[in-house]
């Protein structure tokens, strides 16, 4: 049986990593290639890099934070591909063709896309043409509503779309993805764990991978998102970064759950 993959996500901002709450608020944690080093030597089953970045600014200039100098998200994917040894997915700020082209060949395995998803549903269809329907993941931002229905917001949880959360996922299946990011806006840095119907329905909706994000606060959440939810991985982001080892204590307790993951250890770099 395929096992469950256990993926940080780092959010990447103005060249900063960022400790992200409710989609709104950020707290810097410092150097994203540090992070990455970390990550694969405490033997990280993928990588997932979302730049949130809302302008072309990559580098503050902040010397007394040791980051190195970046003039593009392109020398940080480049930067970050030498120093991972998982498969590593980026998203964020992705328009074009021209924009998933350049990424891969930095460095990149998949791509993850949004707004432009959104925006035309038929590019989702192009790009699984072009590059693979293996490399190309559709991030969706959801929200519980007064209504109970968990619907798809956009642009960082400013504007409504109109999709259910299981409509959309049904349509992006169709137009030829390969897997799913799916991001509770509620749960988003509240460390009270998965917003498990959201993940549940939405998994048993489609066939495709899902990929279950938002709210982890202890290890306990992930095995609660495989034990009672039908996603194939689960992804956070801020807890991997308070805790020595993070990614090697998250797997222990996963396997010691009897959950399908490989085995916790850490590796040699």
């Amino acid at each position: 049986m395929k096992k469950h993959r256990v993926i940080p996500v780092l959010l990447l901002r103005n060249g900063f990593l960022v400790q992200s709450k409710l989609f709104k608020r950020y707290q810097n944690l410092g150097n994203p290639v540090t992070a990455v080093k970390r990550l694969s030597e405490w033997g990280s089953d993928e990588l997932i890099y979302l730049d949130i970045t809302r302008d072309d600014t990559y580098d503050m200039r902040r010397d007394d934070l040791g980051h190195a100098n970046h003039d593009s998200v392109l020398d940080i994917i480049e930067d970050v591909s030498r120093n991972a040894f998982m498969p590593i997915t980026i998203g964020g700020r992705i328009r074009s063709l021209q924009d998933i082209e350049k990424r891969l060949s930095r460095g990149a395995d998949k791509i993850a896309i949004n707004t432009i998803a959104l925006d035309d549903p038929a590019f989702i269809t192009t790009a699984a043409r072009e590059f693979g329907s293996q490399c190309i993941v559709v991030s969706i931002d959801a929200r519980l509503e007064e209504d109970g229905v968990h619907r798809v917001r956009r642009d960082g949880n400013r504007e409504a779309t109109g999709w259910t959360a299981v409509d959309w996922a049904r349509r992006v299946e169709q137009m030829g993805a390969g897997e799913i990011l799916l991001n509770s806006i509620d749960r988003d840095g509240m460390k009270n764990g998965y917003d498990l119907p959201l993940l549940d329905t939405v998994s048993a909706a489609v066939r495709l991978p899902v990929i279950g994000c938002g709210g982890v606060g202890e290890w306990e959440h992930m095995a609660q998102g495989l034990q009672q939810t039908r996603v194939d991985a689960v992804a956070a982001a801020n807890i991997f970064h308070y805790s020595d080892q993070s990614v090697y204590l998250a797997r222990q307790h996963l396997y010691g759950a009897g959950l399908l993951v490989r085995s916790p250890e850490l590796l040699e770099i």
